[in-house]
């Protein structure tokens, strides 16, 4: 009877330790983390704006998935809206940046935090990976699975199906949030 008492006083002991040491790391590094996170979609932003003026980002609420928009502009007149988009792949929750114009087309997307897996998932960060979506949205619709691109694009993608579908629709949500008024 002492012997479990002991071992489990012990064993409370190194979980209390433990769990102070994962709360001190993750105050440490969650600023940093947020940081990079800032920075990453800053430079994405960038990218899928192209040679367009970036005007200001406010939060979106009230429109699953679209976390931030942000005017996109060409001498002086609104020609796009940048969306941050939040989605779900095999690896769990994902950030895109895209670009869309005043109808609803992708003109670019850029995926900016995600945890997919290594050669499969990970393809989505890749910028032809994107490039299979632009355009789409308004007279073209995004794909509903694989099957529904080309051959070649089909084999670019095998083997991550619930992160093409993850990734698609939150492109499409994007569009559909422009497509209904934005903002």
């Amino acid at each position: 009877m002492k012997n479990t008492i002991v071992t489990s006083v012990v064993l409370f002991l190194i979980c209390a330790v433990c769990a102070v040491l994962c709360a001190s790391v993750n105050y440490v590094t969650a600023p940093r983390i947020e940081e990079n996170i800032r920075i990453a979609n800053a430079e994405a932003l960038k990218s899928v704006a192209g040679d367009l003026e970036i005007g200001e980002t406010v939060p979106v609420t009230g429109f699953s998935g679209v976390e931030e928009s942000t005017d996109l502009f060409k001498d002086g007149k609104k020609v796009g809206t940048a969306l941050l988009l939040s989605g779900s792949g095999y690896g769990g929750s994902f950030s895109i940046i895209a670009s869309y114009d005043t109808k609803g087309a992708l003109m670019g997307a850029k995926m900016t935090v995600d945890s997919e897996t290594a050669g499969l998932g990970k393809k989505a960060e890749e910028s032809w990976y994107m490039d299979l979506f632009k355009g789409m949205g308004v007279d073209k619709p995004f794909p509903s699975a694989p099957k529904d691109l080309s051959a070649d694009e089909t084999a670019l993608v095998s083997g991550a199906t619930v992160t093409f579908k993850g990734v698609t629709k939150a492109l499409k949500n994007g569009s559909d949030y422009i497509k209904e008024g934005a903002k």
